[in-house]
């Protein structure tokens, strides 16, 4: 039975015939890598030695049905050993850091099961550039853009209507026209000004929020109110206190150091009390489909950290177990917090958004909030929801003023 194309080398073969200006790509099968058949991609990479390096695209035969970002893209050398690195790394990440949203996505928007041992790749030569994605939200066409990873002035992502070259618009419109259904288009625009077509994705399937308001809504002609709520949402909230979870480790850790390690405490008691915060940040974000997190405490406890990653240096047994636990938690509460479309947290923790995570199709209908606090209000805003008694669970509502002011309040 033949390979089912992914819908990335599909699409972009489509465009490639479509005269667009997309660059030079090769698909790789996961059978090519099963067999070590690397005969088309050693001849591919012959062709572009210029930089030393390429890029390896995700391209799974099921991707099509995941949202975009789920699997990841990677620069790597532009060699046979690059791109099977590349592979690796890219499965790695899709079991580890991408294994929570996979799960997520297959429990709440139906996703297909897939073996992630089909995972082929597209590979790509490397071009140097910002990144922008272009939709059709309504009647009109967005341009989200990214800036350049290696430019030394940075700026947040941020979307546009009116794109820094107008080729783009028209542009846009000839893909979108020449494939036949809604897309969402990735651009790569090069330091000396030009625009490559890097991956287009079929968004005909996805309902978005503008579209469902203009198909079932009515135009009147006024409101009378009292209370007049501009932006607003509703979230179940997960209470993240690390502070009181680094404290219950050394409360334990200190039971064995105490009593000599001879306390009926062990080192699985200690272990237990991690593995059951990991649990607990799992089941809440597969109960939940959109979540937020109140960060009382995320990454402050620095000093708390190194107190429990050593408490047990005198068993040095136990301590390669508990250290190597407290590290693999971090990568845990990373791969929670990436799934949560709201974040409450004092102004010093920040949300890195790619390109997807910023302006994807699927953040139209949810878009990423991130709520801060002022740190010298620190202490008395975690007082207040301490006094206000805002636990896991709790249902939240978040209310933007005119002047961008948000309270959150519980239902």
């Amino acid at each position: 039975m033949p390979e089912r194309l992914p819908e990335k080398a599909r699409l972009l073969t489509r465009l490639v015939e479509g005269g667009f200006n997309v660059p030079d790509f090769i698909y790789v099968p996961a059978g090519d890598f099963e067999k070590e058949n690397f005969v088309r991609l050693e001849k591919f990479l012959s062709r572009h030695q210029e930089s030393f390096k390429v890029i390896a695209r995700s391209a799974h035969p099921l991707e099509e049905f995941y949202k975009g970002g789920t699997f990841d893209s990677l620069e790597t050398y532009a060699d046979v050993s690059g791109i099977k690195y590349a592979r690796k790394r890219i499965i790695k990440l899709a079991k580890t850091a991408k294994r929570l949203s996979i799960m997520r996505q297959q429990m709440f928007s139906g996703a297909p099961n897939l073996d992630l041992e089909e995972m082929g790749v597209i590979v790509m030569p490397y071009i140097q550039g910002s990144g922008i994605m272009a939709k059709m939200v309504g009647p009109t066409w967005e341009f989200g853009y990214c800036c350049d990873p290696l430019a030394k002035i940075q700026t947040e992502p941020y979307i546009t209507d009116t794109p820094h070259d107008r080729r783009l618009v028209q542009m846009s419109k000839d893909i979108q026209e020449h494939l036949g259904f809604r897309c969402e288009i990735e651009y790569v625009v090069s330091e000396d000004g030009r625009i490559w077509v890097v991956q287009a994705k079929d968004i005909s399937r996805i309902d978005t929020l503008e579209q469902k308001e203009s198909e079932r809504s009515v135009k009147l002609d006024g409101v009378r109110r009292i209370r007049k709520h501009r932006n607003y949402r509703e979230r179940p909230i997960f209470v993240m206190d690390n502070k009181a979870f680094y404290i219950e480790v050394i409360s334990k850790c200190e039971e064995i150091v105490l009593a000599d390690g001879k306390s009926a405490t062990t080192i699985e008691d200690v272990l237990d009390v991690i593995r059951d915060y990991e649990r607990r940040l799992e089941e809440f974000a597969v109960l939940n489909q959109l979540f937020a997190v109140l960060g009382l405490s995320i990454r402050e406890p620095k000093e708390l950290y190194q107190v429990a990653a050593h408490y047990l240096d005198d068993f040095p047994e136990l301590q390669e177990r508990l250290s190597k636990a407290l590290h693999t938690n971090i990568y845990r509460q990373d791969y929670f917090l990436a799934e949560a479309d709201t974040l409450i947290a004092k102004d010093r923790f920040r949300v890195n958004l790619g390109s997807h995570d910023a302006y994807g199709v699927d953040t139209l209908r949810n878009p990423m909030w991130s709520l801060y606090w002022n740190m010298e209000r620190h202490d008395q805003v975690v007082a207040e929801f301490r006094r206000l008694g805002f636990t896991t669970g709790d249902t939240v509502g978040i209310d933007i003023d005119p002047e961008g002011k948000p309270t959150v309040f519980r239902l």
